[in-house]
């Protein structure tokens, strides 16, 4: 196969064969399974550190400990299956933000993608490698040129250092949305209206930096043809979550991979999560007891989200999103991005990633190469 009609991705001295970015997806949906998978197939493999310790048998006492565990022992797994580039998804309203973010570094990994929040206060070691510690490769996920601009501007005054990519995310994802519900269908807030203004945010930060910043694109790409679409309007990558969760080597339980496979467009809907935010799912009967006024009592020990207030929510997302993973589905949800239903096999992650090899060539009106059937 020629992937040189596919652009490479280049993060700093980082470089992968093809601009696709795996997002991260807690809790448990993308572990080292499917991290180190795409990782060997050119691509950047991502570790969602979210809920990361909720299997863990001491998370209950010590959720910050457990979580650390996971993290570190997923990161070693992966590293022991690839030599590609393995990154690390953490979210800034983590109230252990800090600790995954360190331990994402002293166990190797080669970029942290940075999002549920402002990334605005890093330790400084990190953007250097001072006192003996590896730096890394530092994105954040953003949905607006504002955003972006608020943590360039931020990190260039008080670190004289800038990020080295940005993930600009689109209404289309799954998942929590950085969107409004009344912004999530209108058309000025679709992420072909975005794209533009983060690139321009960044671009001069590019220049007074003297470094390639990429804006990676991201919510709802889908085919071979929508990277192409958005590598034409500027973007140096995409990032796709949802094709990646119906392929085999997915870290969640195949109960969880048949909901996707199964879902119809009139299935996703968008819910309104205890942690503040919207966000888009696979409608089930867990969710319409919860549209029904659902509640079950939480006692939260560990208090995970610095947006959750246990005391009012229905239930504990952490827990429902776990039972999901694991396919229980009657006491879960799974969160999907808007073209899950476009989804109709398992497959494994290099026939998907051929798949979109040939539907990108096809795209540029090069000659296809030759793939393996989705199925």
């Amino acid at each position: 196969m020629n992937l040189k009609q596919m652009p490479k991705l280049r993060l700093g001295d980082l470089e992968t064969s093809v601009p696709i970015v795996q997002g991260g997806m807690g809790v448990g949906i993308s572990l080292s399974g499917l991290a180190s998978a795409v990782a060997n197939e050119g691509g950047i493999g991502v570790i969602s550190t979210a809920g990361i310790g909720m299997l863990e048998p001491d998370f209950n006492r010590n959720f910050r400990e457990a979580n650390n565990r996971a993290l570190r022992r997923e990161i070693k797994k992966a590293r022991q299956k690839t030599q590609g580039v393995i990154g690390v998804n953490i979210m800034v309203a983590l109230t252990d933000f800090t600790d995954l973010l360190l331990a994402s570094a002293e166990e190797g990994a080669d970029i942290v993608f940075l999002g549920a929040g402002l990334p605005l206060k890093i330790p400084e070691f990190l953007l250097s490698g001072k006192n003996g510690r590896r730096a890394v490769k530092i994105v954040p996920i953003v949905s607006s040129a504002r955003a972006a601009q608020l943590i360039f501007q931020y990190w260039a005054r008080n670190y004289h250092h800038v990020p080295d990519g940005v993930v600009v995310e689109g209404p289309l994802a799954g998942g929590h949305l950085g969107f409004s519900r009344e912004h999530i269908n209108d058309p000025e807030y679709a992420l072909e209206k975005i794209l533009p203004g983060v690139i321009a945010a960044v671009q001069p930060y590019e220049e007074s930096f003297g470094k390639s910043i990429p804006v990676i694109a991201a919510g709802g790409i889908f085919s071979g043809a929508d990277i192409y679409r958005h590598l034409e309007a500027g973007a140096g990558g995409v990032q796709m979550a949802t094709r990646f969760v119906a392929t085999h080597e997915c870290d969640a339980a195949p109960a969880f991979k048949e909901t996707y496979v199964n879902c119809r467009q009139e299935d996703l809907v968008i819910i309104d999560s205890p942690v503040g935010l919207p966000g888009r799912a696979i409608k089930n009967k867990f969710l319409e007891m919860v549209s029904k006024g659902f509640k079950k009592p939480i006692k939260c020990p560990w208090k995970c989200l610095k947006t959750c207030d246990f005391t009012k929510s229905p239930y504990c997302i952490g827990a429902a999103l776990t039972n999901a993973k694991n396919g229980i589905l009657d006491k879960g949800f799974a969160f999907a991005g808007a073209n899950t239903y476009r989804i109709n096999a398992i497959t494994t992650v290099k026939k998907l990633i051929d798949s979109l090899l040939s539907e990108y060539n096809l795209a540029t009106g090069k000659s296809p190469v030759a793939v393996s059937p989705l199925r």
